[in-house]
């Protein structure tokens, strides 16, 4: 069993996510949206309100997990450029929490909830409901921070799959 914490930053909404994975199944646990938001703050007031909020989910919620979406590369620099702050604050929160961090591409979350890279948002929260068995669709940001754990939780149970596999063919070798 694990439970995971996915991450979907920016720098005025940062949604989160949160799944326990027992086998080949799926629990809801959790999710929702940091607003990092309100009139007059800096970045910097911003960026603490990521960290605190980050911080107490993974105190309240106590993952074994955490994954989050990389940054990735759009018209404006500085929106990069915050959202890769944003993330900072969030990693930084998980690492002194313990946590390992696992970053994941927007293709790849997309790709692993949804079955194609190409998905628009309303395919992923689409997905993310009827994956988790949820009641209502999730918030467009809980939905990707959902779907970030979700790729994670597909990604491991591979990875574990792959060294299980690799050890059966060193062990078969050693005979």
């Amino acid at each position: 069993m694990s439970i995971i914490l996915g991450i979907d930053p920016g720098s005025r909404f940062t949604g989160y996510g949160v799944i326990k994975k027992q086998g080949r199944s799926y629990t809801y646990l959790g999710s929702g949206c940091i607003k990092a938001l309100s009139q007059g703050e800096d970045l910097g007031a911003r960026l603490q309100t990521i960290f605190s909020g980050v911080s107490e989910i993974i105190l309240q919620f106590k993952p074994d997990m955490f994954a989050i979406e990389q940054v990735f590369m759009a018209k404006n620099p500085d929106s990069a450029l915050k959202l890769g702050q944003a993330r900072g604050a969030a990693i930084v929160a998980a690492t002194n929490n313990g946590l390992v961090i696992s970053e994941y591409s927007a293709r790849q979350i997309k790709q692993a909830v949804v079955g194609t890279g190409g998905a628009d948002k309303t395919q992923v929260q689409h997905m993310v409901k009827t994956i988790l068995n949820l009641p209502g669709t999730p918030q467009s940001d809980a939905a990707d921070a959902l779907a970030v754990a979700l790729c994670h939780a597909n990604s491991h149970e591979s990875l574990d799959k792959l060294a299980g596999q690799a050890n059966k063919t060193v062990r078969g070798r050693l005979r």
